[in-house]
């Protein structure tokens, strides 16, 4: 089965390379990649099996496909591309129905059932712990007045990152003891306990 991983990443690298509208800041392959990575650190940090490995890192792969064709429900779109190719390849029902459910988790609000599931949700959400993080906040900020029409003042987005850095909560038990640590670091130097 490790030759479906090499063929989900070689398929999402060209599909979004060639279809990802270069208007995207934030939801980029850069993104992707960011999370593929996360869901590796994540999952090993969990103690997944190696076929739980692979549904985690096929989900991230293709968890943000969906952008190609909308911004906001991209998620369903996402499904669809993910179902189609793991259709194609000849997975199982179970593995294609897991992928697709750890994709689906990661709708805002997310609401994460199963380990993976929250190995996938705290994955799309590693950036809120890296030392870079204001580069991210500023690309989103970005997206959200290219695509859903929303600006902010300085101020306004500042308000904005801090509520949903204090509202956001990671799952795994990784998630809470470590990753919890550096997003408190990103809290304090956002100046959000004014």
């Amino acid at each position: 089965m490790n030759n479906l991983l090499e063929a989900v990443s070689n398929y999402v690298i060209l599909f979004l390379s060639e279809n990802l509208s270069d208007q995207l800041s934030f939801h980029t392959i850069g993104h992707t990649y960011d999370v593929v990575g996360a869901v590796q650190e994540i999952g090993l940090e969990s103690d997944l099996s190696d076929d739980e490995m692979l549904v985690v890192q096929v989900s991230a792969w293709f968890h943000d496909c969906g952008y190609v064709n909308t911004y906001i429900g991209h998620e369903d779109e996402s499904k669809k591309t993910a179902k189609n190719f793991l259709e194609n390849f000849g997975c199982e029902k179970d593995f294609i129905e897991t992928v697709l459910n750890c994709i689906n988790s990661t709708k805002y609000p997310p609401k994460p059932y199963s380990l993976l599931e929250k190995v996938m949700c705290d994955a799309d959400m590693y950036h809120l712990t890296r030392p870079d993080y204001p580069k991210y906040g500023k690309a989103l900020r970005l997206e959200f007045e290219k695509y859903l029409g929303l600006t902010y003042t300085d101020r306004e987005w500042q308000i904005k990152n801090c509520n949903f850095f204090k509202d956001h909560k990671y799952y795994t038990e990784y998630g809470q003891n470590i990753l919890t640590k550096f997003k408190e670091v990103n809290i304090q130097l956002m100046n959000c306990h004014e």
